[in-house]
């Protein structure tokens, strides 16, 4: 039982270090929607298209992971970019073509495809 403030605090240290061990590894993460919305909107054929152009390019230290509904269906499919240490990015009405260019200006060179853009956050 945590008994104090300072307690608190130094517990919710270590959990946020543990966190940062865990992805220190990873350039990258990616989280595309597959609420049943972005699967209508063909989530799966962005998701595979990701898939394989991380394949294509060897880059083993980029998570990708799927979420339910993000709530923005009139965007979807909708796709984060999370770069540790930069605010996420969420793209809207991405499509397979949309998706590789993603991967290979957003995830690759660091360069965020402005025009596709429906959101971003905090860092």
């Amino acid at each position: 039982m945590i008994k104090s403030l300072d307690e608190l605090k130094r517990l919710k240290e270590e959990q946020l270090e543990a966190i940062r061990l865990r992805e220190a590894g990873q350039k990258a993460k990616i989280v595309v929607g597959m609420g049943t919305c972005g699967i209508a909107a063909g989530a799966r054929e962005v998701l595979s298209a990701i898939l394989d152009e991380l394949g294509k390019r060897k880059l083993t230290d980029v998570a990708v992971t799927q979420t339910g509904c993000i709530g923005l269906c009139v965007e979807e499919p909708l796709v984060d970019v999370i770069i540790p240490g930069k605010p996420k990015v969420t793209y809207g009405k991405v499509d397979a073509a949309k998706a590789r260019q993603i991967v290979a200006q957003h995830v690759v060179n660091g360069i965020i495809v402005s025009e596709w853009v429906v959101n971003r956050g905090e860092s």
